[in-house]
């Protein structure tokens, strides 16, 4: 096989797989029904005109018949006259009239017998068209019931062009609320362990710390001075012996409490120091 040859039954196939993806049983039954009910016009078209063929033969023999019929009689006449030249020429005429007559009677049967095979021909092509109607309609009624059972199992078991999508488009939308649930935990946490300082304030994980620290010590305040003012004061211990060693603690406490005072307000210096830097930095 030439290339040329190879190329041309590439085409071919190529096309050919193109217009059977592309054709609809329906539309082709429905066309070819429509193709025969014109041949059936063409062929009832065919014998109308046949027929009036016919009629106009009919009618030319019946206008020769009337002229044998004068031709005879102007012969009878001419007899009668003693005129036999006349009666002859008349006789003449006649015998030409008859002769057109014959052959008009030959045409005439010849069509009829046309007639009568195209009107045989007509009455058969129309119950073969009443049969292809029938069988049609049967067939596209198990195509669109074949189709619609096609595309309810598709849709069952998820393989058409549409679920397809579908289950695609469930699947991206899952991938995007896992991502971004994952992402807002991580954004918690973060927050949570402090890793993400706010972006409105200037303070560090230090710096809170030692806030919280400071508030909690005022609302301790703030509750002693409130329990004082309603008479809810702690009452003193009754032993003696409790009260030297509370004194005792409460010294050891103090000294502990002013070396951790000295070295809180060491660092929080540092700190500050290191704010008003950092400070003079960003606004440089």
């Amino acid at each position: 096989m030439g290339v040329l040859s190879r190329m041309s039954y590439v085409i071919r196939s190529k096309i050919n797989a193109v217009l059977n993806r592309a054709e609809d049983p329906t539309e082709t039954l429905d066309y070819s029904y429509e193709q025969m009910r014109d041949e059936l016009q063409d062929v009832k078209k065919g014998i109308a005109d046949l027929t009036t063929q016919k009629k106009r033969l009919e009618i030319q023999k019946r206008n020769l018949e009337e002229n044998v019929e004068k031709h005879n009689g102007q012969a009878r006449e001419a007899v009668q006259q003693g005129r036999e030249d006349l009666a002859r020429k008349a006789l003449e005429k006649k015998k030409q009239k008859m002769n057109q007559i014959e052959d008009l009677e030959g045409q005439i049967a010849q069509l009829q017998n046309t007639q009568d095979n195209l009107v045989e021909k007509k009455d058969t092509l129309q119950n073969r068209i009443e049969e292809f109607r029938t069988k049609k309609e049967s067939m596209k009624a198990r195509y669109e019931a074949a189709e619609a059972n096609s595309r309810v199992s598709e849709a069952m078991t998820g393989v058409g062009d549409e679920m397809e999508d579908v289950s695609r488009s469930i699947e991206n939308a899952e991938q995007r609320t896992e991502e971004m649930e994952a992402r807002a935990e991580a954004m918690d946490e973060l927050h949570d362990t402090g890793a993400f300082d706010d972006a409105l304030s200037d303070k560090d994980q230090l710096d809170r710390e030692l806030e919280e620290m400071r508030t909690g010590g005022e609302v301790d305040s703030e509750l002693d001075t409130l329990k004082a003012e309603m008479g809810m004061e702690d009452e003193p211990e009754p032993e003696v012996e409790a009260e030297a060693e509370t004194q005792t603690d409460s010294s050891e406490e103090d000294i502990d409490l002013a070396d951790l005072e000295a070295e809180v307000s060491a660092e929080e210096t540092e700190n500050e120091v290191e704010t008003e830097q950092a400070t003079e930095e960003n606004n440089s």
